[in-house]
């Protein structure tokens, strides 16, 4: 069979029709990494409302957030269309942190909703950056508003906790409705014997409308956490308030220029029944919260450890309305013969949001194997009761093995110390020999003795001196690794820290290693020896800093020094 041939011509076409498809398969993989590297580069914008749920005829702030330049500017128009917006406002700020800069812009928005109903939030475009859609519920507005008179100003206060238990959290809201303007106006805090009070956040502003009347509205909110069994009573909270009236003043002074008068309204009393604990809680330690998260971090391998080198076990407990106080201590952990635990102080902080309160609470504690080996950490449980659910539960970390493998131990560099060696010096004369007259028997004599003198007051004197010496070149030493430290330390360089610390150390407590040295120090130097020791020998790819390090040095010898001079003072005699 005769191969086909092609004349030019058609080999000329059929290669223009590869061409063409090969550009065309170019543009469309090219419009396609460019769709990826917009949805790779585009700004995120974060939406946030002050309020949710919200009454209709109310207002409420809908903030939009960017760390950085979005594509254009925004388009609201989306948003007209299940709301009204009543105000806009817009502004930027730029921080420098940890050397980098950092830049927020924000647009605010004051809206009302044209409807009741569980309303979405519409997507926003800034150019090609697109927001995420946001629900908010809109409910139809109270009829029982505390003014029945359509008073300019009043007061509104409710709880909203129903079934409330001792030390669980009452959320409590008070909101000024006015139709006038203040020139000043004092608030009573709300009062109960036997609870603790924390109030929450910043005062929100929206409008609304009562009885057909528009209000200006400022609500407030506390968190409330009783702390007896039984009936409890807010009492009613006074407010007293100068308004100002449209009466020009009696004369035209410089002083008194606006008129006004003053006001006392008084808000209701709001009684609630707080329970005991149920007797279907059995945990040693009472505590309510509406959520709770316990967890554990590890700063390196568990399964990996090495012999003497110091691992950190971080605990951690957040609690949703509660408050620090009741969060129970964490560590159950106790040293033995071959595991040492270095717990260190408890980080405890407070959140207070318009929600409520969140109570955070952290422990660090710095464990150390010295054997080869596994070893088993207890399980840690910890028994709560859940306000929102009404039943009892428990959080809990598991029984953790611990491995120590054999043959593998930290790495400690031993720095050459030069020690001062003090030698006796043995000096011996010539005697030369004499005729045996009485006379130059006697005289041998007394020379010897006044040499034998000379020679114990200058070996004497000798040795003072070169004890002298040899306190004066430890001191010496001691103030060259402090300031090595120091140098060390600003240049945030790990080595030479550790090299300065292990010479302080063998001089001060004649030890060698960083986690030895460490047991001699208060507990924020220990942990700042024990996370040096971690970024040298551990697994951490972040850059050391020396700046605490070398701050909480400093304070240690400060506070050495401070007890030093208590114990040396002398207490005052009681003479009977």
């Amino acid at each position: 069979m005769q191969p086909t041939i092609t004349s030019p011509a058609k080999r000329n076409k059929l290669l223009m029709i590869i061409i063409k498809r090969l550009i065309h398969y170019k543009i469309f993989i090219l419009m396609i990494l460019l769709l990826i590297s917009q949805q790779t580069l585009a700004t995120t914008i974060q939406v946030d409302i002050d309020r949710n749920p919200v009454n209709l005829n109310e207002s409420f702030k809908i903030t939009f957030t960017a760390n950085e330049s979005p594509d254009d500017d925004p388009d609201f128009r989306t948003l007209e269309q299940d709301f009204s917006i009543l105000n806009k406002s817009s502004g930027s700020s730029s921080s420098w942190i940890n050397g980098k800069s950092t830049k927020t812009l924000q647009w605010s928005l004051i809206l009302m909703a044209k409807h009741v109903g569980n309303i979405i939030i519409p997507e926003v475009k800034f150019g090609h950056d697109v927001t995420l859609p946001l629900q908010i519920s809109v409910t139809e507005p109270s009829i029982n508003k505390t003014s029945n008179n359509n008073e300019d100003i009043f007061l509104e206060v409710e709880t909203t906790s129903k079934n409330i238990y001792i030390q669980s959290q009452v959320l409590y809201t008070l909101r000024l409705y006015t139709r006038v303007d203040l020139s000043q106006a004092r608030l009573d805090e709300p009062e109960l014997a036997d609870a603790v009070i924390e109030r929450l956040g910043d005062d929100s502003r929206f409008n609304t409308q009562v009885n057909g009347l528009d209000y200006s509205v400022t609500e407030r909110k506390y968190a409330i956490f009783p702390q007896k069994s039984g009936k409890l009573t807010i009492k009613p909270l006074t407010l007293t308030a100068e308004i100002i009236t449209n009466n020009r003043p009696n004369f035209n002074g410089f002083f008194n220029s606006q008129a006004t008068k003053t006001k006392r309204i008084e808000s209701k009393a709001i009684t609630f029944e707080v329970k005991p604990a149920p007797t279907s809680f059995t945990g040693k330690h009472w505590l309510s919260a509406q959520q709770l998260v316990f967890k554990q971090d590890w700063s390196g391998d568990i399964k990996q450890l090495k012999i003497g080198e110091p691992l950190t076990r971080t605990l951690t407990l957040l609690a949703k309305g509660a408050t620090v106080s009741q969060l129970p201590e964490l560590n159950t952990t106790v040293s033995k013969d071959q595991l040492k635990a270095y717990p260190d102080q408890p980080v405890l902080q407070e959140q207070k949001k318009t929600d409520g309160v969140i109570a955070f609470r952290e422990e660090k504690i710095a464990l150390i194997l010295s054997k080869a080996g596994d070893y088993q950490l207890p399980a840690i449980q910890i028994p709560w009761f859940n306000t929102d659910s009404q039943k009892m539960e428990m959080a809990e970390i598991p029984e953790t093995k611990l491995t120590a493998l054999a043959g593998v131990q930290a790495i400690v560099n031993t720095p050459q110390i030069t020690s001062v060696n003090t030698q006796a010096i043995t000096t011996t004369a010539p005697i030369n020999t004499v005729p045996e007259t009485n006379y130059w028997i006697w005289l041998s004599l007394c020379l010897a003795i006044a040499w034998l003198i000379t020679v114990t007051v200058f070996l004497r004197a000798r040795t003072k001196s070169d004890l002298l010496i040899k306190d004066v070149d430890v001191n010496t030493d001691i103030s060259d690794a402090i300031k090595a430290l120091k140098i060390a330390c600003s240049l945030n360089d790990a080595q030479a820290s550790k090299n300065a610390l292990i010479t302080w150390g063998s001089h001060t407590f004649n030890e060698s290693t960083l986690g030895e040295i460490s047991c001699y120090c208060d507990a924020r130097l220990r942990d700042e020896i024990l996370h040096l020791n971690h970024s040298l020998y551990g697994k951490s790819n972040s850059e050391w800093q020396g700046k605490k390090l070398f701050q909480a040095f400093t304070e240690n010898k400060a506070r050495k020094k401070t007890t030093l001079d208590r114990d040396n003072t002398l207490e005052p005699l009681n003479l009977l």
